[in-house]
């Protein structure tokens, strides 16, 4: 446990640079989500508020989907997103969309957030809280978390293949690149279980009450 520790600790002070600008990139995402928000007109907000005020409205009257469906859809969301980012990670040419890949994931949240705030005011932000938190809380680092790893091993890829002399076997980089990936994913799967369980059930309460 403690060598898993100070491996870990010895990675992240290694690869520190782009662990800080993959944090900064998400960031800005956020925040031009948040500058999206505040360009639209009134009109706009309007329309798309009524959509969500559809939906609400259904969550207030009934359940739209199971727990089970809710954690089948979630956790295969991000399955797929996290099995792309590895894929663009050893494809080498895949290193830009990862980063656009990452900075579209903060604009959404961004976004989000942003919107219910927007139209709901005090309200909003408490269905923020319960709904997005909670399974966000383990989905931005391992998003953060995935997207270095690709950036971190396509830079390994270059290099090698850059390199005048290409002794070195790649195996070793590609098992702990895969090894990495293997512990994400099963983080993910709790934080599909706390979108199903916890951020959905609070987010269905809370919308009875002001609804």
């Amino acid at each position: 446990m403690q060598l898993n520790k100070n491996i870990f600790i010895n990675h992240l002070r290694e690869h520190i640079t782009i662990y800080t600008f993959m944090v900064i990139l998400f960031i800005t995402g956020i925040i031009f989500g948040a500058i999206i928000v505040n360009s639209m007109n009134f009109i706009q907000k309007q329309d798309l508020f009524f959509h969500l005020e559809q939906f609400f409205g259904q969550i207030a009257t009934q359940k739209i989907m199971t727990h089970s469906d809710i954690f089948k859809q979630s956790f295969f969301y991000h399955l797929k997103y996290l099995l792309f980012l590895f894929i663009l990670g050893i494809s080498i040419i895949g290193l830009p969309l990862i980063w656009i890949l990452l900075f579209l994931k903060g604009l959404v949240i961004g976004f989000t957030v942003g919107f219910i705030v927007n139209q709901l005011g005090m309200n909003g932000l408490l269905l923020a809280i319960l709904s997005v938190a909670p399974q966000n809380l383990l989905i931005v680092p391992i998003y953060i978390g995935a997207s270095s790893l690709a950036m971190i091993f396509s830079l390994i890829l270059l290099e090698k293949l850059f390199a005048k002399r290409i002794s070195q076997s790649i195996m070793h980089p590609l098992g702990k690149y895969l090894s990495s990936y293997a512990m994400l994913i099963i983080v993910t799967v709790i934080a599909a279980l706390l979108e199903a369980f916890v951020a959905h059930e609070a987010m269905q309460s809370f919308i009875r009450t002001i609804y």
